[in-house]
């Protein structure tokens, strides 16, 4: 198992807007959260009660930057896996919150899942899908708001398929225009993926960007951001192409052109 979001044991904060809360999660309070910054955590599977977290330093994986291993590459060229979006998001947000014998707890409670399945039907949150043989062995979900996208979970049941559902996001994000890609807290493996750490002012002024471009409003700063990055030829072209909204079609929305630069970038 392997999750996008890792909560490291400092992970709870002083207290935060709602500090913790028992009653459900309101979906419109959520995504209220995620434009500035804040996400709900569970304390275990069995909690009552959501906490919510802002972290000091925030890791996102750079759009451009994502590290793909020679052995991801085979396992994108073998054909082995089949890649699919907001197919089943209830199983995925499920698997994520499993018991496994690596990960014998999780931040995902019963409430949190109703909420995010509540946003999923809602289309403000959406999962990718690894398939074997017609069996789900790997997926993610997460969050998008304007043109970010907000890494929730991750899991695998077959070597590389959490990674492989990553790079097909990663490449949809990118046909799609998207701007930013949210991973919250850092860990090992999310570094081994190309993820960095910028500061809490660093990320409020990409999550401006972003929500800027997707037409949600934003300040200067963000717009500044958003005209950089439009200025660059893969800006531009992002720019020319940003269709937010179908990233997540049933289509396919993995642009060949993007796979083939993902590829191309093997560490």
């Amino acid at each position: 198992m392997c999750a996008l979001r890792h909560r490291p044991r400092d992970a709870r904060p002083p207290p935060l807007y709602i500090p913790s809360m028992s009653a459900p999660l309101d979906p419109d309070l959520l995504l209220r959260a995620y434009s500035i910054g804040v996400f709900p955590m569970a304390d275990s599977r069995e909690a009552d009660h959501v906490f919510w977290v802002e972290p000091k330093r925030r890791a996102i994986i750079p759009l451009e930057g994502l590290r793909v291993s020679r052995s991801l590459v085979r396992a994108i060229r073998s054909g082995g896996f089949e890649v699919t979006a907001d197919r089943d998001f209830a199983a995925v947000i499920a698997a994520c919150a499993e018991h496994r014998p690596e990960r014998l707890d999780t931040w995902i409670n019963p409430e949190i899942e109703r909420a995010y399945t509540e946003l999923h039907r809602r289309r403000h949150a959406h999962s990718i899908e690894v398939w074997r043989d017609g069996a789900l062995v790997g997926g993610l979900y997460g969050v998008r708001l304007g043109a970010a996208f907000f890494g929730e979970s991750m899991f695998s049941r077959a070597a590389n398929a959490s990674k492989v559902a990553l790079a097909h996001l990663v490449a949809r994000l990118r046909g799609a225009g998207f701007l930013l890609l949210d991973c919250q807290f850092m860990t090992d493996h999310l570094a081994s993926l190309g993820a960095i750490e910028v500061s809490k002012a660093a990320y409020a002024s990409m999550l401006d960007s972003s929500l800027s471009a997707g037409g949600l409003g934003g300040g200067s700063a963000g717009a500044s951001i958003a005209l950089s990055a439009a200025s660059s030829p893969s800006g531009r072209a992002g720019a020319a192409r940003r269709d937010l909204d179908g990233a997540f079609s049933s289509g396919p929305r993995t642009a060949p052109w993007v796979i083939a630069q993902l590829l191309g970038q093997t560490s």
